[in-house]
C-alpha cells in the first residue's frame, strides 16, 4: 500500500490542483466512492477528479464521473468551492449537483494512475446515516457534518474545512 500512497503523491502532490466534484443524489442517497490512500487508509468523497487544460469545468466533471462510475451526467447547478489543503495535496475543489442520464453504475478506474496501483475500491449510494458512521477521517470534510439530504443543496460560498497549513 506504501506505494499508492508513493504513487499519490507523486501524481498529484506539490502543487496546486482544480478539481471537480459530482454530488449525485437518487431516494435519499449521495453517490460516493471510496478510494485507498494507502497505508490502510480509505477515503469517502463522491466522482470526481482534475481539470485538463482547454476543458471547461462541466466538461472535466462529465469525463470523471464517466471514468469512475461508468454513468452519464448532465450538471444541475453548482453548489460551493472547498479548498483542500493536506500538504502534499492541495486542491481547489468545485462541487457541482448533477442528475443521471444514462449509462450502467459500475466501479470504474482513475486513468492516472498505474493499473497496478488503482485506489477506486468501491461505490456506493450512502444514505445520510451511513455517511455520518464513516470515520471523518476517512471522508472528505464536506461530509462531516451533513444532517440531512436537502444540507448539500443550501450550502453556497468558500469552505476550507480542516485544513492543515503549512507554517
Amino acid at each position: 500500500m506504501a506505494n499508492i500512497k508513493k504513487e499519490i503523491e507523486d501524481k498529484f502532490g506539490n502543487r496546486l490542483r482544480a478539481r471537480v466534484n459530482g454530488i449525485l443524489m437518487e431516494d435519499e442517497k449521495i453517490l460516493m466512492i471510496k478510494h485507498r490512500m494507502g497505508d490502510d487508509r480509505v477515503f469517502w468523497n463522491v466522482p470526481g477528479g482534475g481539470m485538463h487544460y482547454g476543458k471547461n469545468a462541466e466538461q472535466n466533471l462529465i469525463r470523471e464521473f464517466y471514468e469512475e462510475t461508468g454513468l452519464n451526467i448532465a450538471i444541475r447547478q453548482y453548489l460551493f468551492v472547498h479548498e483542500f489543503l493536506q500538504p502534499p495535496l492541495h486542491a481547489i475543489e468545485l462541487f457541482f449537483e448533477v442528475k443521471r442520464k444514462g449509462g450502467k453504475l459500475y466501479r470504474g478506474i482513475d486513468p492516472e494512475m498505474h493499473p497496478d496501483l488503482q485506489v477506486i475500491e468501491d461505490i456506493q449510494f450512502l444514505d445520510i446515516s451511513q455517511i455520518n458512521q464513516i470515520p471523518n477521517e476517512d471522508k472528505h470534510a464536506v461530509f462531516w457534518g451533513i444532517k440531512s439530504i436537502n444540507d448539500i443543496r443550501i450550502w453556497k460560498g468558500y469552505f476550507n474545512f480542516e485544513n492543515k497549513c503549512i507554517k
